[in-house]
This record gives structure tokens, C-alpha cells and sequence, in this order.
């Protein structure tokens, strides 16, 4: 089963159950999957975005939730926080298990390995096989670190 039948499914179940909070979050979900859909059509690709790309893009809207619970809890909104908090929750049920530190440090070394790259120049190259490849499975920023600083490793041994 894709992606858009997950969240189909998921939000006919939570609309029979009266989850709200589900709801609303699998209707957000929705939302900017046909956003990007829209945009990705723009590119003449009338399937609009893949499984990779969806899975992206519910990593995003689960950083951002992260950052909005942070303001929320500044602002002593904590049933703002709470709620994003849900919203998180229901977002990773559609999220492969997350790598830990160490499997994506070894998924960066097999990138590298697998890319070629010499040098820092080449971490682009690297993180787009990353993304590519282990879309959903892993915090990218954190990725891009890792890589990042493997790379530089690369380099000053060279």
C-alpha cells in the first residue's frame, strides 16, 4: 500500500473514531501533499510526488512542530504545545523506524563509499543519495552533519 492509501485509510478511521486531533492532523497531511502535488504537476509530473518525497515531507512538519512546541512553551501556551505534541505523534505513524546515530553514521560512510566523494565539495552529491535512499528513516539535518564531518575527516587524511 502507497503513501496517499496509508493516509486515506488512516484518516476514514479516525473520522469513524472521533479522533480530532487525528483528524485534523491527517486533513493537514492532505493538505500539503496536494500542495506539493499542484507543484510537482507544474513539472509535468501528473503523479505528483513519490512515497520518498512524502515521507520528506512529513519529516518537515514534524520539525516544525518541534520548533512551534519550543515557542509555545516560551509563551506558556502549554496547551498549544501538548497538542503539537499529538499532531507529532500521528505524523510518525506513518514514519519507518528512525535510524539511531550510528546507522546513519554507517549509511553516511556507504553514501560516501558509494558517491565517491574525495572532499567536502561533494556533499551535496552525498546527502541527495542520502535523501534519496533513506528518505523518512532518518533526521537529515543530523545527516548532513554527520556527513559533513566525515567528509572533512576525508579530506584532512588525504
Amino acid at each position: 500500500m502507497d503513501m496517499r492509501s496509508k493516509i486515506s485509510a488512516a484518516l476514514k478511521d479516525t473520522l469513524r473514531s472521533k479522533d480530532q486531533v487525528g483528524t485534523a492532523t491527517l486533513r493537514l497531511i492532505m493538505a500539503a501533499l496536494k500542495d506539493r502535488d499542484i507543484a510537482a504537476r507544474g513539472q509535468g509530473r501528473t503523479d505528483g510526488i513519490e512515497d520518498a518525497e512524502i515521507l520528506s515531507m512529513m519529516q518537515s512538519m514534524i520539525k516544525q512542530r518541534h520548533e512551534s512546541i519550543e515557542t509555545y512553551e516560551k509563551a506558556g501556551r502549554q496547551d498549544l504545545a501538548d497538542r503539537e505534541r499529538a499532531e507529532i505523534v500521528v505524523i510518525e505513524g506513518f514514519l519507518p523506524r528512525q535510524m539511531n546515530d550510528a546507522e546513519v553514521a554507517a549509511a553516511a560512510e556507504a553514501m560516501i563509499a558509494e558517491t565517491g566523494a574525495a572532499g567536502i565539495r561533494d556533499m551535496g552529491k552525498v546527502m541527495a543519495a542520502m535523501k534519496a535512499q533513506y528518505a523518512g528513516q532518518m533526521d537529515m539535518t543530523r545527516a548532513s552533519s554527520i556527513v559533513k564531518q566525515k567528509l572533512n575527516a576525508y579530506s584532512d587524511f588525504r
